[in-house]
């Protein structure tokens, strides 16, 4: 499994996320970013899956509407953003 550069900028560890279009790469590269953040933040598992979520939901509004669709898509943003829980935990899905 690949890893950050130590101290990677936003750039360089959501920045390739965005350029991948298969669901086993997309799917290991989330497990490199989970492990990253609990790792470097100390968090646990699901905290770190959390925030991994909201950091690539986050990123990913700055690229075009076939980016966006293929990250809520691959890494399942449109289910775990953070606005998605609140209404799920809001029951207003």
């Amino acid at each position: 499994m690949k890893a950050l550069p130590e101290n990677a900028t936003i750039k360089e560890a959501y920045g390739p996320a965005m350029e991948i279009t298969d669901q086993k790469e997309a799917d290991e590269y989330f497990e490199m970013l989970v492990q990253d953040c609990i790792r470097h933040e100390g968090v646990s598992r699901q905290r770190a899956i959390y925030l991994q979520h909201s950091n690539l939901d986050s990123y990913s509004v700055h690229f075009d509407s076939e980016t966006r669709k293929r990250m809520e898509r691959l890494f399942k943003l449109d289910q775990m953003s953070p606005i998605t829980i609140f209404k799920h935990k809001e029951g207003t899905t």
